[in-house]
């Protein structure tokens, strides 16, 4: 039996996708496009993180993190470059950014968007518990199990959707690694990088060790 599609929403309903993007790989994007199309999304916005307080400071800087992230969207309308936390001076702490553009589109259902890693981790985030009351949270399988919440998130009332999408191994350190160490991203074979992206990074000189890299970043702000 074919499933009856959903009833259509009639609240705008928003996603938001955080991180700092250094750089963006696919498997945002992947992330990205099965929230978008599993939570019926009128729009998601990806939001560039100006100072994340949690990590050692980006290696690259916030205009070249936005401006790849700008790259990686282009194709898709319903996406929007969020550039708050790059204007807001300060450590970017996710619950001032939704708070704050709630307060200038109040007529919305506002989905914070995660990976099991970061849900698991939401009790260290800056006021957490107020962030829980502001959001549905929309958090991705891992292996085709859901997510558990446990310790002090479990105590805590949360609305939350399960995304189910595959196993992408991916990560934003390991691809700075490998191009630290000289590699290449095949545009022939598995990539983790979108091709525009890829030629972002070699045109900027981003993320190889060296003067270069330096002066690339610093020109860039």
């Amino acid at each position: 039996m074919t499933p009856r599609p959903r009833p259509r929403p009639s609240l705008r309903r928003i996603g938001l996708l955080g991180g700092s993007f250094d750089p963006v790989h696919l498997g945002h994007r992947a992330l990205a496009d099965c929230a978008l199309q599993q939570l019926q999304l009128d729009e998601l916005r990806w939001v560039v993180a100006g100072q994340p307080w949690q990590k050692a400071g980006p290696r690259a800087s916030a205009q070249h993190r936005a401006a790849m992230v700008a790259q990686v969207i282009a194709d898709e309308p319903r996406y929007r470059l969020e550039r708050c936390e790059l204007e807001r001076e300060g450590p970017s702490y996710m619950i001032d950014t939704v708070q704050m553009l709630k307060a200038a589109t109040p007529a919305a259902e506002w989905f914070l968007i995660l990976g099991e890693d970061q849900y698991a981790n939401l009790p260290t985030w800056h006021r957490w518990t107020e962030l829980l009351g502001e959001v549905t949270l929309a958090v991705a399988e891992r292996d085709g199990r859901a997510p558990r919440a446990e310790g002090a998130l479990a105590q805590q009332p949360h609305r939350l959707e399960l995304l189910h999408m595959p196993e992408v191994p991916l990560s934003s350190t390991g691809v700075r690694q490998a191009l630290a160490g000289g590699e290449t991203m095949d545009p022939t074979g598995p990539q983790a990088l979108a091709p525009a992206v890829a030629d972002y990074i070699l045109q900027h000189e981003l993320y190889h060790d060296g003067p270069a890299t330096r002066r690339a970043d610093a020109a860039a702000g």
